[in-house]
């Protein structure tokens, strides 16, 4: 048996298919002609986007827009004037396309690589993607292709890429495993939005397997099972079975309530990151948007959006959903969101240093910007504002301030806008739940980071493999920050959601019962699962085990524990 990371849950059986990267090999060479190899590179670009925006094309067909995206941001990522003037300038010392392509590209690999941090080192996988695509063409070597992989066929390579991804059918791809890939990765989204089971970073795979060995994917344990026994077979293909039958079951809960079996009822809201997520979340029935991430208004553009782009944009999703609340973070840039035309200054530990709201409360006017077009958009819907990264109150007040200033602008102009719009205050630090008792005496609501507010508190990069150990939700210390912060909005009569990956996970579901939750914000494909995980619980029940939880010391008991009352 092999193990790797579970990360698209669900049960695939069927025989390995060896996806066999392709030499990009070459000599390099001095240019002679550089208008010629200028010509050149530039007619590869061209032709790498054109094949980008058919297989962006085929992935919003076959999954949705949010996935489409992540190939239309490799177009965004060569066409930048940065990356492209770069590689031109070296072909212009003489440099062959080849070289100057893989050299800049390099660059950028290592860079992103070098932050440990999971999501911008998965922008060294767009970047390689990026850089194998144009050698290819430069190479004139056929890209590997496996839409015609025949019906229970599990994939098997060293990376999946966003655009090997493109080609799949999902109707003969049972299952896929890689060497490399987090939960967090493309691969793994990619994978979730195509309903495959899939195990990544397993080591070894292409050598350990074989083309046409029979296999088992495990999506959720992350066990690849090898040379299966007929048990092994019957054992695994009723586990497949189950796990469909709940899926048609959570069928049943579309539409309905979000209550705990005692009867107390909860929102469930879903997490977006761009207008056409909200038609995600109303065709995932989600209640509402818990998270709006409006960065993809700043990114993969040379100047800032204008705030009438931004009051369209924020419009437009409110309107998708139909009077349902959509609370609309702020921008949240810095740590690993860099965005190059903002000018930030390159930090030794940029996750501590000049981000998002300490970012906006010194760049008055483009903040100010972001908040008149998110009040014009409120007249459209029930919007909310919300901050990033509170770390003191005078962030909390100034913010607000900001707030009735551009409201005053407004009144001036003779503009619509909601007069009562709640702001409210990603709890993401250690320092904003030592201080959520003061904060919710000025907040309109609390929505809970715990991705941040873990690392924060652990002090631990979810990214570094050395500490990785201490990045879990289920610390002590983090459990007890998250019941610390609920009850003081509970106390101050606020409500309280949370819209980190925590609030999708069925062991966290019951001590959030227990705490006072609110309101629960997950991805659209969570909704109906934790509307189900939800329903088992009556909050006596949930109130025993958040007992017994609190009780303990150590991560690891509290983990073994929940895995036998869920």
């Amino acid at each position: 048996m092999l193990k790797g990371i579970g990360a698209s849950d669900g049960i695939g059986i069927g025989r390995v298919m060896i996806v066999v990267e392709q030499s990009l090999d070459y000599i390099p060479k001095e240019v002679t002609d550089i208008d010629a190899e200028l010509q050149r590179y530039r007619d590869a670009v061209d032709k790498f986007c054109g094949n980008t925006m058919e297989q962006a094309e085929n992935i919003r067909k076959s999954t949705g827009e949010k996935e489409a995206e992540i190939l239309l941001g490799h177009i965004a990522i060569i066409r930048d004037p940065f990356m492209g003037g770069e590689i031109e300038n070296l072909i212009k010392a003489h440099q062959c396309a080849e070289a100057s392509v893989e050299q800049i590209c390099k660059m950028f690999i290592d860079m992103f690589s070098a932050t440990g941090d999971d999501l911008t080192m998965q922008r060294a996988t767009d970047v390689k993607d990026i850089r194998d695509g144009l050698l290819s063409i430069l190479l004139g070597i056929e890209e590997v292709k496996i839409s015609d992989a025949p019906a229970g066929t599990v994939l098997v390579a060293k990376e999946v890429t966003p655009s090997m991804t493109a080609g799949i059918n999902k109707d003969n791809i049972v299952g896929i495993i890689t060497e490399t890939g987090s939960q967090t990765s493309h691969s793994a989204i990619l994978a979730r939005a195509l309903e495959i089971p899939a195990v990544l970073s397993v080591p070894n795979a292409v050598s350990s397997l074989s083309s046409g060995e029979q296999v088992i994917v495990d999506g959720k344990s992350g066990d690849v099972i090898t040379a299966p026994s007929e048990e092994q077979i019957e054992e695994y293909t009723a586990k497949r079975e189950a796990f469909l039958r709940e899926r048609r079951e959570l069928e049943s809960l579309r539409g309905k309530k979000t209550l705990s079996a005692s009867g107390e009822e909860y929102e469930l809201f879903c997490n977006i990151g761009t207008p056409k997520d909200a038609t995600k979340a109303v065709e995932a029935d989600g209640e509402g948007v818990g998270l709006f991430r409006t960065e993809f208004l700043f990114m993969d553009r040379n100047s800032l959006p204008t705030e009438d782009e931004q009051f369209e944009a924020y419009k437009q999703a409110s309107l998708i959903l139909k009077g349902k609340p959509l609370i609309i973070r702020t921008l949240d840039i810095g740590g690993d969101k860099d965005i190059p035309y903002l000018g930030l200054a390159k930090e030794e530990n940029p996750f501590m240093g000049f981000r998002a709201i300490r970012y906006c409360l010194k760049n008055r006017d483009m903040f100010k910007s972001q908040i008149k077009a998110i009040l014009r958009a409120s007249a459209f819907g029930d919007i909310r504002i919300m901050f990033p990264l509170i770390t003191a109150i005078e962030e909390l007040r100034q913010g607000k301030e900001l707030v009735e200033e551009a409201k005053n602008d407004l009144r001036a102009s003779g503009i619509e806008f909601d007069e009562n719009i709640q702001v409210g205050v990603m709890t993401e630090t250690a320092a904003s739940g030592v201080i959520a008792d003061l904060l919710a005496k000025e907040a309109d609501f609390f929505s809970i980071g715990t991705n941040d507010l873990t690392g924060y508190t652990m002090a631990a990069d979810r990214g570094n493999g050395d500490v990785s150990y201490l990045y879990s939700p289920f610390q002590p210390s983090v459990l007890r920050m998250i019941r610390r912060i609920i009850k003081n909005a509970r106390e101050n009569n606020i409500p309280v959601g949370m819209c980190g990956e925590a609030a999708a996970n069925p062991m966290m579901i019951p001590l959030l019962i227990s705490f006072g939750l609110t309101e629960f914000s997950v991805s659209a494909p969570s909704v109906l699962r934790v509307r189900k995980n939800i329903s088992k619980w009556t909050k006596a029940e949930a109130d025993a085990v958040a007992e017994k939880v609190m009780a303990m010391t150590t991560e690891a008991e509290i983990t073994e524990y929940l895995n036998t009352v869920v």
